[in-house]
């Protein structure tokens, strides 16, 4: 069973995350951004991951604090979900269109955390939410995860078409990197027998 649950608690946030690589895409989201909420629904559906998120954040002060931990715990439940790593396909990829925006998500679930992130916004907010802190949401979750992640936005003008491809690309590629491949299910995917 490849589940994991984190509680994760600072002076600035207390969130509870759950997850079920081998789900169905059911969720129940609560950050208190509900834009942020929209997006982490669309992760869990489009990765058929199961996902459950409760955050209680500094929200009077922005939403900076609760963004970046949630990243962070949603990274940890999966790293911790994925174990030695064994039989997973490792690498994952997908190229999302959104009306007119376009995005391509590359993910290695190397357990070396890096993110390279070529997305411009052509507002500051979505919504109430500073369009800024998408890139602080994907820099937690790679460094969390242990994911080499490169996402990049090839065309759009719609910022919430840009963030929603951002997050569907990263939910496509996950899914197909976490899967267990069946010719090498007992095997870690690395020459160096371990990840």
């Amino acid at each position: 069973m490849r589940q994991a649950a984190v509680a994760r608690k600072t002076n600035e946030t207390s969130i509870k995350v759950a997850v079920d690589l081998d789900g169905t895409g059911s969720y129940s989201v609560d950050t208190g951004i509900g834009f942020l909420d929209h997006m982490l629904e669309q992760l869990s559906r489009h990765a058929l991951m199961d996902l459950e998120v409760n955050a209680e954040g500094d929200l009077h002060i922005d939403a900076h604090h609760t963004t970046e931990d949630s990243g962070i715990a949603i990274g940890t439940a999966v790293a911790q979900a994925l174990g030695e790593r064994k039989g997973i396909r490792r690498y994952g990829s997908a190229l999302v269109p959104m009306d007119e925006t376009l995005t391509r998500v590359a993910i290695d679930l190397s357990n070396r955390p890096y993110l390279v992130w070529r997305v411009e916004f052509v507002r500051d907010k979505v919504g109430d939410m500073d369009t800024e802190l998408f890139k602080e949401w994907f820099q937690a979750f790679a460094q969390a995860a242990g994911a080499t992640l490169h996402v990049e936005t090839l065309y759009g003008e719609n910022n919430h078409h840009i963030v929603e491809s951002c997050f569907k690309a990263l939910a496509r590629a996950l899914r197909e990197a976490m899967e267990i491949d069946p010719r090498k299910a007992d095997a870690v995917p690395s020459t160096k027998g371990v990840l």
